[in-house]
């Protein structure tokens, strides 16, 4: 049916044991091998498979592996497909989320994380006897059409709170029509109408304002950037396999090399964030927000690199001619958007500014 099966999705080479008795090995690349997509994103059907595949790699995954190694399994599925990849992560860290919260999810349910307040939208708590009940309209609601359950951000009089939710209420309407876009098509990321959706008290998942608060949530962030580069990754090997060596033309060589020098730099950085990450119970020197942010940057221009090369490489027939290289390319430039542009850019020179280092280094 299409789904994503190679086992390298789920237990990259870099996590294998080395031999009897001995543990996994920290990885020293996010970018561990991969087979080709088996999501036909061209099919009709195309949503169902990334559904299916969705399913099957959400319950095969381990939401609580070592940081480098989940980092590295998210890569590997945004090299796949990052509709697979992006919604797979939702579930991740909706796991991880409510673990935080001291809960644990509801068994062989599948999650997302839904906390938009695009254009003013959002959801509206008002509280009662039983809990609250909650009104509005939500945007960015990936997989809309499949999940079992949401964690999903409502306002309230005592701040913003996280709250689990089924998602088949039939209090919410899925407008089948929001999402016009190639990219990321198959996520149907749609809005979602609320109208009187009643959430008892227990469903909150911690206080108001843990969602933002919690330890957790620039990790989570840097995992979003582990799937941007997996993407890049996916979109540089589609290209390589549409270029002949001995027919390639020196600019196509020098366009190659940088997306693979920017991917590889990115790679190195965010790997070793990874590795502070998982060691940061031993040391306690977890790495700052900060430093998630200027991994996430990192990733973000490497991106913008391939978004800008690639193009160059494969010419008009690899766009038009190319759905798999033309899929890849919608779906990165959609989902890297998450990156916060210029208003990380200016956390990251602010903090230069007060402190004249990042990510270790000093530069004064």
């Amino acid at each position: 049916m299409g789904v994503l099966t190679d086992p390298t999705l789920t237990t990259p080479p870099e996590q294998t044991p080395a031999g009897p008795g001995s543990g996994p090995r920290t990885p020293r690349t996010l970018l561990a091998p991969a087979g080709r997509p088996h999501v036909d994103r061209t099919a009709p059907d195309a949503a169902e498979r990334v559904a299916e595949a969705v399913r099957e790699q959400a319950r095969g995954v381990d939401a609580n592996a070592p940081v480098p190694r989940l980092w590295q399994t998210l890569a590997a599925l945004g090299r796949a497909d990052l509709c697979v990849a992006r919604l797979t992560e939702g579930h991740i860290d909706a796991v991880r989320i409510l673990r935080e919260a001291g809960r644990e999810p509801v068994a062989e349910a599948i999650y997302g994380v839904w906390a938009s307040a695009s254009g003013g939208t959002g959801l509206r708590a008002t509280a009662d006897e039983q809990g609250w009940r909650v009104e509005g309209t939500m945007r960015f609601c990936s997989g809309a059409w499949f999940l079992d359950r949401a964690l999903t951000v409502v306002a309230t009089d005592q701040g913003k709170l996280l709250v689990d939710i089924d998602v088949q209420d039939p209090a919410l309407t899925r407008l089948d029509d929001t999402w016009p876009a190639l990219g990321m098509d198959a996520s149907r990321s749609v809005d979602i109408e609320v109208r009187d959706l009643k959430v008892p008290a227990a469903a909150a998942v911690g206080e108001p304002g843990f969602y933002l608060d919690r330890p957790g949530f620039a990790l989570g962030g840097a995992g979003v950037a582990a799937v941007w580069l997996g993407g890049a990754h996916g979109v540089l090997n589609a290209v390589l396999a549409t270029t002949h060596p001995e027919r390639a033309s020196a600019h196509q060589r020098a366009h190659l090399g940088a997306m693979a020098t920017a991917i590889a730099a990115a790679d190195a950085l965010l790997t070793q964030l990874g590795h502070e990450a998982g060691q940061a119970r031993e040391t306690d020197e977890d790495p700052t927000a900060t430093d998630m942010t200027a991994a996430r940057t990192a990733v973000e221009q490497a991106v913008n690199e391939v978004l800008a090369r690639a193009p160059r490489v494969t010419g008009p027939n690899g766009l038009c001619r190319n759905g798999e290289i033309a899929h890849r390319l919608a779906d990165l430039e959609i989902y890297v958007r998450q990156h916060h542009a210029e208003a990380d850019y200016e956390l990251l020179g602010t903090h230069l500014l007060e402190h004249g280092t990042l990510l270790g280094r000093s530069f004064r």
